[in-house]
């Protein structure tokens, strides 16, 4: 709106200087028609100013809200079975409820993995930046029906508000962990982070942040979250029920410091952070869910940059962590560790490439035993390369492929999965 009442009073100057130079001798026709155009243009001008006050969105409150989002549309192909065919993050077995002599491979496509959000800003208050932020994607799963993937339920990524001073920062809403925040360039995998399963701790819960950091040109910082308790458990299609880690009575906890520098392309951090969290057993006992983790997103320059996290714990199925897996043999606590690195080039005009490894292995000593044999699944290992370009205007096209390996009491199985797409982001 700046931008076009800068041009109203411009062609009003122009108008005005135009007449005033003309000499005596040119004649009155000629000033006339001048003097119409410049009517012409100004009323053109103030059409345009009234199109963009109605196509303005105010909030309630008057504040400026801002509609974003990420139009993605996903082929997919499989060469056996995974835990989810658009998305995989493990390699599965066959059950009894394959149906025999089909196969294993399969082909689709899917646009659940596209995103909307509300952001609200032009807010302050107590001294504060106040910023909200709404996030939806549509990976909340599908009802039983014949149209399955193709008819996907929305579900709430990001719902956080967040007041920021100087050098402290509050958040309250459901928003990313505290713990190893980095994720890797992965558009086959907007919904569920790359690596997830195998090496990448990820979630989203309500919590409660708060963040300071220096002002130095390298500022370091500190963040502190108490969240809601993390346990992966389904629940009920309307009504819930607390869970175990509900039921501890706790909180979770964790805290991360980071040094940052940088901006833009050229923004690097590196990180550690800590997660506790409490699970209910029977009687008093309360089992612990822990983990410690190093982060790091490297740039070298403005065309090349190295992410990557590892950490170690037990009972981190919430956050990703042993597969997925919380509790093994005699209700116990499994230990993992794992990690994931990934290497993105952008050599110009738009493209984009790279590759990474993740792993995640559980303790297979703590994995539970049916009949005496070990169940469950053991070390995970995702092989991954993308190739991306945006040609500008907010669209990108790339293809992904990702390979998974998953450990069994029965050996490994594995999986190649191959991955193209389309986007538009506004």
């Amino acid at each position: 709106m700046r931008a076009a009442a800068r041009s109203v009073a411009l062609a009003v100057l122009a108008a005005a200087l135009g007449a005033a130079s003309l000499p005596a001798q040119v004649p009155q026709d000629s000033v006339t028609a001048r003097l119409q155009r410049a009517e012409e243009a100004l009323e053109q001008l103030r059409a345009e100013l009234g199109q963009q006050d109605q196509g303005a969105v105010r909030s309630h409150s008057r504040h400026t809200l801002e509609l974003t989002g990420q139009v993605l549309v996903n082929a997919f192909y499989n060469s056996a079975k995974t835990n989810n065919s658009d998305v995989p993050v493990y390699a599965d077995t066959l059950t009894p409820s394959d149906l025999p002599g089909l196969p294993t491979h399969n082909l689709g496509a899917a646009v659940r993995q596209t995103r909307l959000g509300l952001a609200l800003s032009d807010v302050r208050a107590i001294g504060a930046i106040v910023s909200g932020t709404v996030q939806v994607d549509f990976f909340g799963g599908q009802q039983p029906s014949t149209g399955g993937r193709t008819y996907p339920l929305p579900r709430l990524r990001v719902a956080a508000a967040r007041l920021d001073w100087a050098h402290v920062g509050l958040l309250v809403g459901q928003d990313a962990l505290v713990i190893a925040p980095v994720n890797p360039v992965s558009f086959a995998s907007f919904a569920t982070p790359l690596f997830a399963s195998s090496g990448n701790l990820w979630f989203r819960a309500p919590q409660v942040r708060l963040t300071a950091e220096t002002s130095w040109r390298a500022h370091l910082g500190v963040q502190a979250a108490a969240l809601a308790p993390l346990q992966p458990l389904a629940q009920g299609a309307l009504l819930t029920q607390p869970d175990s880690a509900e039921r501890s009575g706790r909180p979770s906890v964790e805290g991360r410091l980071y040094l940052a520098w940088g901006d833009g392309e050229t923004a690097s951090e590196i990180g550690v952070g800590a997660h506790l969290g409490w699970l209910a057993t029977t009687g008093d006992t309360l089992l612990e869910s822990h983990a410690y983790a190093a982060d790091a997103r490297i740039a070298l320059g403005r065309h090349l940059a190295i992410a990557g996290e590892a950490f170690t714990g037990q009972a981190l199925g919430a956050l990703g962590g042993a597969v997925g897996q919380n509790l093994g043999r005699d209700h116990t606590p499994i230990r993992s560790r794992g990690g994931w690195a990934q290497l993105d080039i952008k050599p110009g005009a738009g493209w984009e490439f790279g590759g990474g490894y993740g792993m995640d292995d559980p303790n297979v000593s703590d994995l539970p035993l049916v009949g005496g044999v070990q169940s469950g699944r053991g070390r995970n290992v995702t092989i991954a390369g993308h190739l991306l370009w945006r040609p500008g205007g907010g669209l990108l096209f790339g293809v992904e492929y990702r390979r998974i390996e998953t450990s069994y009491a029965e050996g490994t199985v594995s999986v190649n999965h191959f991955n193209g797409y389309a986007g538009l982001a506004f």
